[in-house]
């Protein structure tokens, strides 16, 4: 199989979907693979890296696009690529297809098959390759919420940890998945007092055992919801339904509740966003203003690290890679299960039913 790695151009994103190493093992499997030059370099992957490998290097991406026959990809194709896309064509990325319409309708178009890191569930009915970003997006989220608290940010000015004499922020997670999970410890490190929400209360219980004393687990209902916006410096948006529009929690209304400078990052942004206020934002201009409230939603986080964030996501990401160029798609759909249920849109058709019921589009199921 053709496997096509391009370079990744949505606003400041530095992630590239494959290292040297995965090239190694596709080339020595048979496989050929075509990356476009410049490709790694926001990841600080050389060009002569992957040619070590046994890569074959080509100048564009339209190259890649006409050739492979599976193209790997970190973020969803951009409105310049639509045209460069195949009927027939695999294309494996993170596509959060509720979030866009003008997207699911291109690929649709397309007539191509889109497998979607973010559904892809294992065995065990884990997300194996959404998991690692979450990660990186969890921890960046109290990161980028200490920054944007400072008062220079346009934030309450406020520590995260207080000092002896002095409150620390109160900081209030929305979801108890792997990205509040991890937003909860970075910021329990910070000395903060923090509150995760979440509607499982198994979840809830484990997350109570695990978590550092100065980390509270409640119920999340709208009352609950409401009286920990009052309270909170930094709101974490972290709720996830595979596949799925994310739910609103929080109310364009509900933001005249909050403190004069407090933060909103609403890590949901690329599922739709939790926050009714959310809009997709960029690196290079990640905030805005709202009722005094602060708004980070940059729609692709973990794309800041590029480094950590590529090495995290390809060592998730390349056995299945792997397996599907091996299997090939008719051999996947037919005794692949992990890989069946991440095709979203096949043969110009609606195969994941959250992404048909977000856009009221008809649903064919693969089986």
């Amino acid at each position: 199989m053709i496997i096509g790695v391009p370079t990744e151009i949505k606003t400041d994103e530095y992630r590239v979907a494959m290292l040297p190493f995965g090239v190694e093992d596709l080339v020595g499997r048979g496989h050929q693979v075509l990356v476009e030059a410049g490709a790694g370099l926001g990841s600080g992957i050389a060009d002569h890296d992957y040619l070590r490998a046994g890569a074959e290097l080509v100048s564009e991406a339209q190259d890649v696009f006409q050739r492979a026959d599976l193209v790997i990809k970190v973020k969803e194709p951009q409105a310049s690529e639509f045209k460069l896309i195949r009927s027939g064509q695999m294309l494996f990325t993170y596509f959060h297809f509720a979030a866009s319409r003008e997207l699911t309708l291109a690929m649709i178009d397309s007539g191509a098959t889109c497998l979607a890191y973010e559904t892809l569930r294992d065995a065990h009915g884990r997300l194996p390759l959404l998991t690692p970003m979450s990660e990186v997006a969890g921890r960046m989220s109290i990161q980028e919420g200490a920054k944007y608290l400072e008062r220079p940010q346009m934030g309450r000015g406020i520590l995260l940890g207080g000092v002896p004499g002095v409150a620390p922020a109160h900081i209030t997670i929305l979801g108890g998945g792997v990205v509040g999970a991890n937003a909860a410890r970075i910021a329990a490190g910070f000395q903060a007092d923090v509150a995760i929400l979440d509607v499982d209360l198994d979840r809830l219980r484990y997350l109570d055992d695990v978590m550092p004393a100065n980390v509270n687990t409640l119920y999340s209902d709208r009352h609950t919801v409401i009286e920990q916006l009052r309270r909170a410096d930094l709101v974490i948006g972290s709720v996830l339904i595979p596949g799925a529009k994310a739910p609103c929690l929080v109310r364009a209304e509900d933001l005249r509740l909050m403190k004069q400078g407090s933060v909103v990052i609403d890590v949901a942004v690329d599922q739709g966003g939790c926050v009714e206020t959310s809009r997709p934002t960029t690196h290079s201009d990640p905030t805005y203003v709202i009722d005094e409230v602060v708004h980070y939603c940059v729609a692709n986080m973990p794309g800041a690290v590029g480094r950590t964030s590529t090495y995290a996501l390809c060592n998730a990401t390349l056995s299945w890679v792997i397996r599907l160029a091996d299997l090939g798609l008719d051999q996947a759909l037919s005794g692949c299960r992990p890989l069946v249920g991440s095709i979203n849109i096949h043969n110009h058709q609606t195969t994941n039913e959250a992404v048909a019921t977000a856009f009221d589009l008809p649903f064919v199921s693969l089986a």
